[in-house]
């Protein structure tokens, strides 16, 4: 695979200034996302229900998006998503300067969440628009690339953040948020959005979208496999720093050195999706995708020390990687451009509810159990759960014929020109 073929959505001025600003600000948000892990952690350490802070602070980092999806989706195909982007990330910069003067752990999880609301905006107002700025050809490639550049923070930011704190931490994602907003700024409003819906009214608007995302084949395979894999998921998140720093005594930097493993493994799966897509089919690349991060997962639980851990988390991460890319595709080929932001924000929406009952249901199993051996047998059972992902989603997969459903199986809604 030729490094030319998968960089060629770069030629394009406008996707490169989405990658760009992508780039700057995973960074700095990994950074952020372990730091306040780890000040949430410390601030809670000799209480009892430490895990359940952990569990919060994980879960309201993309709580909002379950709302939004829910209840406010229509916004991003009605508004411009140019302007959401902009917004979403002066909201940003603004929580993390406040970050660092919260007073106790309750501050903490509140600005998490007005983070996590806008998040919930930006991240589907990007994914809805790279189909606008790239050809369908190139499509798989430009969110290879995209998620390639979110998965190196994974790799890299966690790292960084546990060993700089919180407050320097905080400040650079801050500016990270910064620099996005004068690249976003560059891109035509046009260009990321080639037609807006017009309002049938506001509940209406919401019931196109569920209908429009529970018809598509494509969305289907997605709602159902990783709504299965993220329930274990989400166990495993909130046990992972019980892992590092008490399962496998090695503390803090264990735990960043866990997410940095999971990262790199991210960024190899990312690579690699545009190739196995085209080569495999998205059945195939799927199931072995999903059934990969099983494998990882459960030799994670069964490693004698965070070395071997590191490891097999890399396994995880590139299965990981692949299942991602096929998610980002079967979703955005699942239906047209004026209703994609709320399809989009309900999958996303369905998908992390099952991450927060993972997540709460593993801080209240670490919380209970306190023993060393607890986050292994939470880690045992996500990867059951993955195993159990990977075949519903081959099977309904396999039934769109190895490619994504058509955009245009569904009736279209009423659109207006974008500016």
């Amino acid at each position: 695979m030729r490094l030319s073929y998968q960089l060629a959505p770069l030629r394009l001025p406008a996707f490169r200034s989405l990658f760009l600003a992508t780039m700057g600000s995973s960074v700095g948000t990994l950074m952020a996302a372990a730091a306040l892990t780890l000040d949430v952690q410390g601030r809670t350490q000799h209480s009892p229900h430490t895990g359940i802070w952990v569990g919060a602070v994980l879960v309201v980092e993309f709580l909002p998006t379950v709302v939004i999806g829910l209840f406010f989706g229509p916004l991003l195909d009605r508004l411009q998503r140019r302007a959401l982007m902009i917004a979403a990330d002066a909201i940003r910069v603004g929580v993390f300067v406040a970050l660092p003067f919260a007073p106790g752990p309750g501050a903490v999880v509140g600005l998490a969440l007005v983070a996590g609301l806008a998040t919930g905006f930006f991240r589907p107002a990007v994914y809805a628009g790279v189909p606008n700025l790239v050809d369908e050809a190139l499509l798989p490639r430009a969110n290879g690339l995209l998620q390639t550049v979110e998965n190196l923070s994974w790799m890299i930011g966690p790292v960084l953040g546990a060993t700089a704190g919180p407050t320097i931490a905080y400040a650079i994602n801050a500016a990270s948020f910064v620099v996005s907003i004068v690249l976003v700024s560059g891109i035509p409003a046009r260009l990321l959005q080639s037609e807006r819906a017009l309002t049938r009214g506001y509940w209406r608007d919401i019931g196109d979208g569920f209908v429009a995302t529970l018809r598509s084949r494509s969305m289907a395979a997605v709602l159902v496999a990783w709504g299965i894999a993220s329930l274990g998921l989400g166990a495993a998140n909130v046990s992972q720093i019980f892992l590092a720093k008490h399962t496998f005594s090695a503390g803090r930097f264990g735990y960043g050195f866990l997410s940095g493993a999971i990262g790199a493994g991210l960024v190899l799966g990312a690579l690699v999706s545009a190739h196995m897509l085209e080569r495999w089919g998205v059945a195939a690349a799927y199931g072995v995708g999903l059934a990969v991060m099983g494998v990882g997962t459960v030799a994670t639980a069964l490693s004698p020390n965070v070395w071997v851990a590191a490891a097999c988390c890399v396994v995880l991460g590139v299965g990981n990687g692949l299942a991602v890319g096929c998610n980002a595709l079967l979703v955005q080929r699942g239906t047209f451009d004026a209703m994609r932001g709320r399809a989009l924000t309900f999958v996303m929406s369905a998908t992390y509810l099952a991450v927060a009952a993972g997540e709460f249901a593993g801080g209240s199993f670490v919380h209970k159990g306190g023993a060393a051996d607890v986050p292994r047998w939470e880690w045992g059972i996500a990867g059951g759960a993955l195993g159990i992902a990977a075949v519903a989603g081959w099977a309904i997969a396999r039934k769109l014929g190895g490619e994504t459903a058509a955009a245009g199986e569904h009736a279209p809604a009423a659109v207006a020109a974008a500016n």
